[in-house]
């Protein structure tokens, strides 16, 4: 079953490109969480859309959200992902894909690995979910809509 808005988001703890462990928890009365789940790293889209995400980082990060990419690729391939792309947020391995699976990330065409972003506020609730295989840049361009929505509540 998918997760939607609304839902309290799953807990994890995976492993980030610098070796790392990492938990949402962590992250949990702190700040937001924008959370992307990507299909493979250095694929034309999936650098497209982590690009885009760096070159929008600051903004994220003014407005009090951590990102975090999400793929089924190794430590390794994370950490020559991160340095050729120059990307400054935290890549996690997610090695048989068992939190996407918790979170109810779509596949397309039922193999490939969906691109889904969710924006997670600070005390660990779903606030917006994009999904969207081909609209690299909605997933950056919504979730900071959303982000800028809840920090002015």
């Amino acid at each position: 079953m998918a997760i939607k808005v609304g839902d309290t988001a799953p807990n994890f703890n995976l492993t980030a490109q610098n070796g790392s462990q990492v938990s949402l928890g962590d992250f949990r009365g702190k700040k937001a969480v924008v959370l992307y789940f990507y299909p493979k790293d250095d694929t034309p889209g999936c650098t497209m859309e982590s690009c885009a995400f760096r070159d929008q980082y600051e903004v994220f990060k003014a407005a009090g959200a951590e990102v975090m990419g999400v793929s089924g690729d190794s430590q390794e391939s994370h950490q020559q992902f991160a340095a050729k792309h120059n990307l400054p947020f935290t890549l996690l391995s997610d090695k048989g894909d068992q939190v996407r699976k918790q979170y109810g990330a779509t596949t397309a065409f039922g193999f490939i690995p969906g691109r889904v972003t969710y924006v997670i506020d600070q005390n660990g609730i779903v606030q917006y979910v994009f999904d969207s295989m081909l609209n690299f840049k909605g997933h950056v361009e919504e979730t900071l809509k959303t982000l800028q929505q809840l920090s002015a509540k």
